[in-house]
């Protein structure tokens, strides 16, 4: 679904990515984790075509990203505040996106309905702002609006950040639904290792820019990831 080969991303003679190859198949729950730094953002970035490639290419069901388009209508992100549209309120910004997305307000009604427990009666109804939402409220409506269209790839950074403890047990639900029963792939980048080891089936670990590790998801791997991050992984 997604190959990335021979992908690079310099500023002022810095590498801060460097990836020579990584294939994700369709329907895949995929984890990015790293400290701060590592390039996970600056993947998703490229992902989306919202910087170019110093070198290298990514390409998603066999479209080079950054030469066409054509990728967009089937691939939805939140990645932060910035994708939102503040001066809306989260219904204005619902239909808007159904609207892009070839859905109508009846369509988009019934996406909504089934995130009431998600949203616990804090977004919808308030007349209030999207800017004049929490951070976690934010990111609630920004994640439920990238499901809108029923998208193939979905991208999102740090969707747990920010969240109480009971939304993070629903979006966890919410992200198994999407690539176990629907088949969406899923991308997600965590600094909350044990979330994503729970929702990912498989999890790259970024560092200084490049793949240190690419695992399959066992009982074995968050001991694995604490290991490695806190520097007492044997040789």
């Amino acid at each position: 679904m997604i190959q990335t080969s021979n992908l690079s991303k310099t500023y002022n003679k810095k590498t801060v990515l460097k990836i020579e190859e990584l294939d994700i198949p369709k329907g895949q729950s995929f984890g990015l984790v790293g400290n701060n730094g590592a390039g996970k953002t600056t993947y998703f970035s490229l992902l989306l075509d919202l910087i170019n490639p110093s070198t290298g290419f990514i390409k998603n069901n066999e479209i080079q990203v950054n030469l066409s388009e054509d990728w967009k209508p089937f691939t939805s992100a939140f990645i932060d505040e910035s994708f939102l549209i503040g001066y809306l309120t989260p219904e204005e910004y619902f239909y808007f996106i159904g609207e892009l997305r070839g859905r109508n307000k009846a369509d988009v009604d019934a996406l909504l309905a089934q995130f009431e427990d998600f949203f616990h009666g804090e977004i919808l109804g308030q007349k209030k702002y999207l800017r004049d939402l929490s951070k976690g409220n934010q990111k609630k409506a920004g994640i439920v609006a990238a499901l809108i269209g029923d998208p193939d790839v979905i991208i999102l950074d740090e969707p747990f950040a920010n969240l109480d403890p009971t939304t993070q047990i629903r979006l966890k639900n919410i992200i198994k639904e999407l690539a176990e029963k629907r088949g969406v792939t899923v991308l997600i980048s965590s600094h909350d290792l044990l979330h994503v080891t729970d929702v990912c089936e498989r999890i790259v670990v970024l560092e200084k820019g490049e793949i240190v590790k690419d695992l399959v998801t066992s009982d074995a791997t968050l001991k694995e990831l604490e290991a490695h991050f806190s520097g007492t992984e044997s040789a």
